[in-house]
C-alpha cells in the first residue's frame, strides 16, 4: 500500500511538473469581422466568402506572391498555334475530401456547371469562349474554344473557378456540401460565429503544418486587436487602416501590409435618373478630390487609381478624365445637364465590409454637397447590402472590388452585353463592349495595353463608376505564427504553410 501511494505521488508531481499540451495548441485561431454569406464557390462574390471557400477547395491554378500564375490541380498547360484550342495536364494523384479521385472528368463537370444559367455563377462571363470539353484520358482537359482568349487561363486562378467533384454536381446541393481538394476540410460552419476547419491529412502539397483553423467572428475590429494583444487568437484578418495601423510600431505582433488589386468605388447605375445624362456623372466625378477620401477614410492609407490597379496596365490618373478636383466644371456640367439646382443621390453602403464604407460616404457626402448634390446614406447589413447589390437594387453604391491579374478578367462581368453583372454594373455602350472583346481575343501584348489604355480613358470620361482609390491589404499575427506570406490578391491559401509553435 505504501508503495502504491509513493507511486501515485510521483506520477502526480510529475503531471504537474509537465506543461500540459491541448489538441488546440497547433490549431490556428483566425479572428475576423465579417463571416461568409454561402458555401458556394461558384456563386459567391462577398470577400469573406472567398477567403474561406479558398481554404477547402482548389483551381487549376493561382497566382504566387508576386502574381505569378502557377499550376494547383493542374501541372502545365499549353495553347494551340490558333490559340482555339487549350490542354491542361492535370496533377496525378489528388483526392477529393471524400477519398474519390481527383480526374478530368470533374474539371469538365465544374466548367459546365460554371457555364449552366441556372448555377448563376459570378464569373461565368470568363469563361463563354468555351465551346467545347474533352478528356483525351483521365489527367487530360481539352477545351475547344470559340474565340483566342489570351486571359482565360488567369480568369481560371480564381475561387470561382474551383474544381468541385462531379459525384457532388451530380447528386448534392455545393452550397450544402463542401467536398473539395484544399489543404483543409470543413468540420463546422455556425453563421456569423465560428467555423472550423481540420487539416486534409491527404493534401497532395507540402502542409497542412497546424491540425486545423478555428476562425472566430469577432465584428469590432477594435476587439480582434484587443484579442490578438491578449493572446486569445493567433492571426487576424484586419480590413480597418484605422485600426491596422495601431499596430506599427508594436513589437509585440507582426503586422503585414500589402497593396492590393482591390479597389474603392462609387458605384453609379446610369440606369437610374438623372445618373442616366452624361453630364452628371462626370459632375460628379470632377467634385470628388479623391485624395481627401483616402484621408479622411483611410488615415491616407491608399493610393489614388483609375479602373485598373495592376502596376502592368495602369494609367497614371493624370491621363484619366477629371482626376484633379474641378467644382467650376462640375457645375457647368450640371447646368449643361439642367440640373443646376441638384438632386438627391441615395447610396448604400455595407456595415462591415469594408469598414471604411460609411466614411468615404460621408466624405463623398460632403464634398458633392459643395455643387448641390445632397448624398442620402443607407447603411445596410452586410448580407442584405450583397442581396441589394447583386440584384442592382441600388442608385449608387459605396464597394470595395476585387482586382485581378488581367483586366479583362476583372471586368468581363460587368461591361459586355450579357455580362453576369451588367444589371449591377448598370451602364453599357458599343465602345466598352468591342474593346472588351478586342482585349479578350489580342495576344500580342503591346497591342492588348493600348486596348485597354483606351478602355480605361473610355471609363472615365463616361463615369459610369467613380473609382477612388486602392488600399492595402492587413494581416496580424503573433510572433510564433511562422511561414505566413500575405499578397495582393488577399488569397489565405497559402495558410497551408503556417505553422504555429507556441
Amino acid at each position: 500500500m505504501k508503495k502504491l501511494t509513493t507511486l501515485i505521488l510521483v506520477l502526480l508531481v510529475v503531471l504537474v511538473a509537465v506543461p500540459f499540451t491541448s489538441a488546440q495548441d497547433n490549431t490556428l485561431i483566425l479572428g475576423r469581422a465579417v463571416d461568409a454569406t454561402g458555401l458556394d464557390p461558384h456563386t459567391q462574390t462577398a470577400f469573406a466568402s472567398l477567403r474561406l471557400l479558398e481554404l477547402i477547395y482548389e483551381p487549376l491554378v493561382t497566382t504566387d506572391q508576386d502574381l505569378n500564375l502557377i499550376p494547383v490541380l493542374a501541372t502545365d498547360w499549353s495553347f494551340s498555334d490558333d490559340g482555339l484550342t487549350l490542354t491542361f495536364n492535370l496533377r496525378e494523384g489528388v483526392t477529393f475530401h471524400d477519398g474519390s479521385a481527383f480526374t478530368a472528368e470533374d474539371v469538365i463537370a465544374t466548367f459546365e456547371r460554371i457555364l449552366d444559367e441556372e448555377t448563376a455563377s459570378a464569373a461565368a462571363t470568363n469563361y463563354a469562349s468555351i465551346e467545347s470539353m474533352e478528356a483525351p484520358d483521365d489527367l487530360t482537359v481539352v477545351f475547344t474554344l470559340s474565340t483566342p482568349d489570351a486571359p482565360i487561363v488567369s480568369a481560371m486562378a480564381s475561387t470561382n473557378a474551383v474544381i468541385l467533384s462531379s459525384d457532388v454536381i451530380a447528386s448534392e446541393d455545393p452550397a450544402l456540401v463542401t467536398v473539395g481538394t484544399g489543404p483543409f476540410m470543413l468540420e463546422n460552419w455556425t453563421p456569423d460565429d465560428s467555423t472550423s476547419l481540420t487539416a486534409n491529412p491527404d493534401w497532395w502539397g507540402e502542409g497542412p503544418f497546424v491540425d486545423g483553423i478555428e476562425i472566430r467572428i469577432i465584428p469590432d475590429e477594435a476587439s480582434i486587436l484587443a484579442a490578438l494583444r491578449a493572446g486569445t487568437i493567433d492571426f487576424a484578418l484586419l480590413n480597418d487602416p484605422l485600426v491596422a495601423t495601431l499596430l506599427i510600431g508594436d513589437d509585440s505582433i507582426d503586422l503585414y501590409r500589402t497593396p492590393t488589386l482591390s479597389y474603392n468605388v462609387l458605384q453609379l447605375r446610369a440606369a437610374v435618373e438623372p445618373l442616366d445624362i452624361l453630364e452628371v456623372r462626370q459632375a460628379i466625378s470632377c467634385a470628388i478630390d479623391r485624395q481627401e477620401v483616402i484621408d479622411t477614410a483611410a488615415l491616407g492609407e491608399g493610393v489614388v487609381t483609375g479602373p485598373l490597379t495592376m502596376a502592368s496596365f495602369a494609367l497614371p490618373t493624370d491621363e484619366l478624365f477629371c482626376y484633379e478636383k474641378n467644382l467650376d466644371m462640375a457645375r457647368e456640367l450640371l447646368a449643361t445637364a439642367g440640373m443646376e439646382d441638384g438632386f438627391t443621390l441615395p447610396v448604400i453602403v455595407a456595415n462591415a465590409e469594408p469598414p471604411t464604407a460609411s466614411s468615404i460616404a460621408q466624405n463623398i457626402q460632403s464634398q458633392l454637397a459643395e455643387i448641390g448634390i445632397t448624398v442620402e446614406i443607407e447603411s445596410l447589413e452586410f448580407g442584405t447590402y450583397v442581396d441589394r447589390w447583386l440584384g442592382g437594387d441600388f442608385t449608387a453604391a459605396v464597394a470595395l472590388n476585387g482586382g485581378r491579374i488581367d483586366p479583362y478578367t476583372m471586368y468581363s462581368r460587368y461591361w459586355q452585353v450579357d455580362a453576369r453583372f451588367q444589371e449591377t454594373a448598370g451602364y453599357l455602350d458599343d465602345t466598352l463592349d468591342q474593346l472588351m472583346k478586342a482585349g479578350q481575343a489580342e495576344t500580342d501584348e503591346a497591342a492588348r495595353y493600348e486596348i485597354f489604355a483606351e478602355f480605361q480613358q473610355h471609363l472615365a470620361e463616361t463615369s459610369p463608376w467613380i473609382w477612388l482609390y486602392s488600399g492595402y491589404t492587413y494581416t496580424a499575427a503573433q510572433p510564433y505564427v511562422t511561414g505566413w506570406t500575405p499578397n495582393a490578391s488577399d488569397a489565405l491559401y497559402f495558410l497551408s504553410a503556417v505553422q504555429v509553435d507556441k
